[in-house]
């Protein structure tokens, strides 16, 4: 969960508020420089892969450096709130956003993620998102469930998202807006009884969150599907 300024402000010793105060005020100095014609192709969405490439570490602006720096210098418990906060104030563009999740470690990528839903970027780093929801590092794969991919992940790769979180067993909490996205969503419930089928046809459980899941998907007024075959008790 994201701290705000104003709790990072209490939970922070004098010298890491400091540098917070450093960094953010580095962040708004790049935000309010004139955009160069890479930074208004990528808040466009129009940036290719040559944009990616010419974005190399070497013209990083000096906030990103400390983006890196933020779980040193103020403690890794509240780092993803200090990345936010300067991706936030930079508003970064998709330049620097892609930047520091390449090249970031899985901390970094995951405050990145976090952060999506914040910055104006439509729905130009999707391909983020589905870079994380292909791991298996169950950090980035909640982070890539949030807000962003609610709002702006198309219903075929948002239904597999919401499987990956069962398959990785994320908890389904980590789904933003679930309840809307799933309900009445005939797709997903067939994706989800035919996965609790091959679960319980290999004498594996079926988790919990799926029926959870599936039971969001009927329609309103409507009981949801049955998982599967009852598993057999112990006195049959």
């Amino acid at each position: 969960m994201l701290t705000s300024r104003e709790e990072l402000d209490a939970k922070l010793g004098e010298a890491a508020r400091a540098w917070l105060d450093a960094a953010l005020a580095e962040a708004a100095d790049d935000a309010a420089r004139p955009p160069t014609a890479a930074d208004g192709a990528a808040r466009s969405g129009a940036a290719d892969d040559a944009s990616r490439t010419a974005a190399s570490p070497y013209a990083s602006p000096s906030w990103e450096l400390r983006y890196a720096a933020a779980g040193r210098h103020c403690g890794q418990r509240h780092a993803d709130s200090v990345r936010s906060l300067l991706l936030v104030e930079a508003r970064a563009p998709l330049a620097s956003v892609t930047r520091l999740y390449d090249q970031g470690t899985a901390a970094e990528r995951r405050a990145v993620l976090l952060t999506l839903h914040l910055l104006d970027l439509g729905d130009t780093a999707l391909p983020l998102v589905e870079d994380a929801l292909r791991a298996n590092d169950t950090r980035l794969v909640a982070a890539a469930v949030g807000p962003y991919a609610a709002e702006h992940l198309a219903p075929h790769a948002w239904r597999h998202a919401v499987l990956k979180c069962l398959f990785t067993e994320v908890p389904v909490t980590a789904v933003a807006r679930l309840a809307d996205r799933a309900r009445g969503d005939t797709e997903l419930a067939r994706m989800l009884t035919d996965f609790a089928a091959e679960r319980t046809a290999a004498g594996r459980p079926v988790p919990e969150d799926l029926r959870t899941v599936l039971a969001l998907t009927a329609p309103a007024g409507h009981p949801a599907p049955p998982t599967a075959a009852p598993a057999p008790t112990e006195e049959s």
